[in-house]
């Protein structure tokens, strides 16, 4: 049987039921709590042929391990959306769009991107396997679901797997507050890659000489920098902004 994965929140709990319902084993929800939105959920399981427990609160508490629940909580068979970068890459339709996370370890920084990712179109989030959180259940509930339908991909050697993303064309972008460069100069049309650093440390050395063009976000005011969710999102959005026009 595959391991389980705890969701807690409503976001997480309902972005299963959208998108595979029957990874569901059980559903707990606060015994106590009957109004619209749990109602609303209540016949979303229903209807998928989920099983659902009334519990109090103290046992969804122990059940989301400190995680903030919102009165429900789902333990579900674990969900891998694609076990390689490669299995992503060819199966997709235009230029490839990638977001690359050296060593994010806050969960809600992590679910920030992935929410992001999944808003902007990101095709892979891609991450180191150590130093790096995963995809825990504070990750699920700040993702809003988005850790469902984004493949968040681990690798053993971040390098390495950059260089190959290098080898199928993809070009590697990296932020680095101290360059010179632009990120509004990118030719974000073509396939590419958003390389972010950690919280604090910024990208590894190794991982800052293996991207193909480094760049820094304007910052116009007392502020040296921004959170990595934040950056994350800024970068996205100008390929976004680039592919539209």
């Amino acid at each position: 049987m595959a391991s389980a994965q705890v969701l807690a929140g409503f976001h997480a709990v309902v972005a299963r039921l959208r998108h595979a319902p029957d990874s569901i084993r059980d559903i707990y929800i606060e015994a106590s709590r009957r109004d619209k939105r749990m109602q609303s959920l209540v016949e979303q399981a229903e209807r998928a042929g989920r099983r659902l427990h009334p519990v109090p609160m103290e046992r969804l508490d122990g059940l989301s391990g400190g995680t903030r629940h919102q009165g429900v909580v789902a333990l579900a068979d674990a969900r891998q959306l694609a076990v390689s970068i490669d299995e992503v890459l060819d199966v997709i339709e235009g230029p490839a769009f990638l977001l690359i996370l050296d060593g994010v370890t806050d969960p809600h920084n992590l679910g920030a991107c992935l929410r992001t990712a999944d808003a902007a179109g990101v095709h892979a989030v891609v991450a180191p396997r150590d130093r790096a959180v995963g995809l825990t259940s504070a990750v699920q509930r700040v993702a809003c679901g988005a850790a469902d339908t984004v493949p968040y991909i681990t690798v053993t050697n971040l390098a390495r797997t950059m260089r190959e993303l290098k080898d199928r064309d993809i070009w590697l972008v990296g932020t680095d507050d101290q360059c010179e460069g632009n990120l509004h100069a990118v030719d974000a049309r073509r396939a590419m890659a958003w390389v972010m650093g950690a919280e604090g440390e910024g990208m590894r050395r190794l991982t800052r000489e293996t991207c193909d063009q480094l760049v820094r976000i304007p910052m116009l005011g007392s502020v040296e920098s921004l959170n990595v969710s934040v950056a994350s999102a800024v970068c996205l959005y100008e390929t976004v902004r680039q592919r539209q026009t």
